[in-house]
C-alpha cells in the first residue's frame, strides 16, 4: 500500500486547500496522472501521483486544508480498477447480514433472561414490592437484552412505559418507545427544533455563512498589511483618448492582419507606463530594510478579476515587446487566468502594476498597493464629456481619470504627480509610443 503525499510545491508555499478530486475511490492510475487540484494563496496547482496502482483511500475530502507532506490518498499498486468499490460493498452486505442475525441470537437470549427473572420475582412476594419501591423511587426496572436495546437506540429507560404487569420493561417496549419518539419528530420539527433558533446570534433574520477561499483569505490579509505598513496616498488626473482611439480605428485592420491580435488599450498604457517609469525610477523600485532597491527591468503586473478574486499576472519585460507582444501577452495571461491555468512564475517579480477597474464600470478609485512594488496605475471607464479647448472651442472628447497610488515612503508628492502627468502625454500623443514600440 502507497501513499499519496502533498509534494514541495514552490519556495514561498507551504499549504494548501482541496479544491477538487480529479479521482475516487477504486479509480486506477497511472504514475504521473493528476489525481487532486489544490488551491493555494496564488494559483491552483494539481497534485500528480508518484505510482501506479488503484486508489484504495481517499484521506482528505475536498475543502479541506492540508500542508506540504500531508497523506491526502492511499494506493494499492497491485490492486484492480473497481476492485476497492466492490470489495467495499461485499463487505457492507457482510455487515448488514450480521446485523440481521444478531436480533436472532439476542432474542434468544433475551427469553432465557426474562424466563430466569419472572421465576425470581414470582417466588417471592419480596422481591415484586422491592420492584415496585424502586419503581417508586424513580429506578427503572428492564431487562438486560432492554437495557442494551436501549443504549443501541439511545433511549432513556425512564420514558419507557412498560407492557408488562410488575412494570418491568422489555425489548419490545423500548422498540416502541423508539417508533414513538421518531413519529412525534417527523409530526412537530418545530417544535423539535425551537431551542436551537432560541440561540442569541447576531442577527435576527436569515444569512448564510460561506468559507472564504484559501485565496480570498490571502487577498484580504495582503491587502490590510500594505495599509498598515506602507505611506500610501493617491493622487489624481484626467487624460483625453481622441488620439488613442483614433489610431485604434486607422490601424485596426492592418494590425490584426499582420499580428492576428486586436489593437487594445492596455498595450497603450503599459507602453506610457515604461515610458513613465524610466524618467521617474523609484516608482520601479521597492524598500529591503533600510535599503531601496532601484529595478533595472520593466516587469509589468496587469490585474486580471476571476471567480476567485484578482490576480496579477505579469508581463515581463515590457519594455523590449512591442505593441503586438504586449497584446498578445497579456491576452494569453488572461486566459490562463480565468481557466485557472496561471503558474507561480506567471505571478512573481512583477516591479509595477496597472489595474483596469473601467471594465465594470469604474469612474474612479484608489487602487491598494501591490506589495512590494511601491506604484500601481488605476485606469477607469472612458466618458465623452465636454472640454475647453486651448482656442476656447469646446469640444466633447474621450475621456478617462487616471489614479496613481504611491508609497509616500520613497516617493515624494512632486514625482508621483509629474509621472502621472508623463503617462497622460504619453497617452495624448501615442504617435512617439508606436515609433518606439
Amino acid at each position: 500500500m502507497k501513499e499519496i503525499k502533498i509534494p514541495e510545491l514552490a519556495e514561498s508555499i507551504t499549504e494548501g486547500t482541496i479544491a477538487e478530486w480529479l479521482v475516487k475511490e477504486g479509480d486506477k492510475v497511472e504514475k504521473g496522472d493528476p489525481v487532486v487540484e489544490l488551491e493555494t494563496d496564488k494559483v491552483n496547482v494539481e497534485v500528480n501521483s508518484d505510482y501506479a496502482g488503484v486508489i484504495t483511500e481517499i484521506v482528505q475530502g475536498e475543502g479541506e486544508d492540508v500542508e506540504v507532506g500531508d497523506i491526502i490518498a492511499k494506493l494499492d499498486e497491485n490492486g484492480e480498477a473497481g476492485a476497492d468499490s466492490s470489495s467495499n460493498e461485499d463487505s457492507k452486505e457482510e455487515k448488514q447480514e450480521e446485523q440481521k442475525e444478531e436480533p436472532k441470537e439476542d432474542k434468544k437470549k433475551e427469553e432465557k433472561e426474562e424466563k430466569k427473572e419472572e421465576s425470581k420475582v414470582e417466588n417471592t412476594e419480596e422481591a415484586s414490592k422491592k420492584d415496585q419501591n424502586d419503581d417508586k423511587k424513580g429506578d427503572v426496572i428492564a431487562s438486560p437484552a432492554a437495557r442494551k436495546r436501549a443504549r443501541e437506540l439511545g433511549i432513556d429507560l425512564s420514558t419507557v412505559s412498560s407492557r408488562d404487569p410488575l412494570g418491568r420493561i422489555r425489548p419490545e417496549d423500548v422498540d416502541a418507545a423508539a417508533k414513538g419518539t421518531s413519529e412525534k419528530k417527523e409530526s412537530k420539527p418545530a417544535k423539535k427544533e425551537a431551542p436551537k433558533t432560541a440561540e442569541k446570534t447576531e442577527f435576527d433574520k436569515p444569512v448564510e455563512r460561506v468559507k472564504m477561499s484559501r485565496r480570498r483569505q490571502t487577498i484580504a490579509k495582503r491587502l490590510v498589511e500594505v495599509q498598515h505598513e506602507a505611506a500610501m496616498l493617491t493622487t489624481f488626473n484626467e487624460v483625453d483618448l481622441t488620439n488613442v482611439m483614433k489610431l485604434r480605428s486607422e490601424r485596426k485592420e492592418k494590425f490584426i492582419d499582420k499580428h492576428g491580435v486586436k489593437l487594445g488599450f492596455m498595450s497603450f498604457f503599459t507602453k506610457a507606463v515604461v515610458g513613465a517609469l524610466k524618467e521617474f525610477p523609484l516608482l520601479n523600485a521597492e524598500i529591503q530594510g533600510n535599503e531601496l532597491v532601484l529595478k533595472k527591468f520593466y516587469d509589468i503586473g496587469i490585474a486580471v478579476s476571476t471567480d476567485d478574486g484578482l490576480v496579477v499576472p505579469v508581463v515581463r519585460d515590457a519594455d523590449r515587446l512591442d505593441f503586438a507582444g504586449v497584446e498578445r501577452e497579456i491576452g494569453n495571461l488572461g486566459k490562463k487566468a480565468r481557466d485557472k491555468k496561471l503558474a507561480m512564475e506567471d505571478l512573481q517579480g512583477g516591479s509595477f502594476t496597472i489595474t483596469n477597474g473601467g471594465t465594470f464600470g469604474s469612474m474612479l478609485s484608489t487602487p491598494i498597493l501591490n506589495a512590494p512594488q511601491v506604484g500601481i496605475l488605476g485606469m477607469h471607464n472612458i466618458q465623452k464629456r465636454a472640454m475647453v479647448m486651448p482656442d476656447d472651442t469646446i469640444e466633447v472628447r474621450p475621456m478617462m481619470y487616471l489614479a496613481l497610488s504611491y508609497d509616500h515612503r520613497i516617493v515624494d508628492g512632486k514625482e508621483a504627480v509629474q509621472f502621472l502627468v508623463r503617462v497622460k502625454q504619453l497617452l495624448e500623443d501615442p504617435y512617439d509610443l508606436l515609433l518606439e514600440g
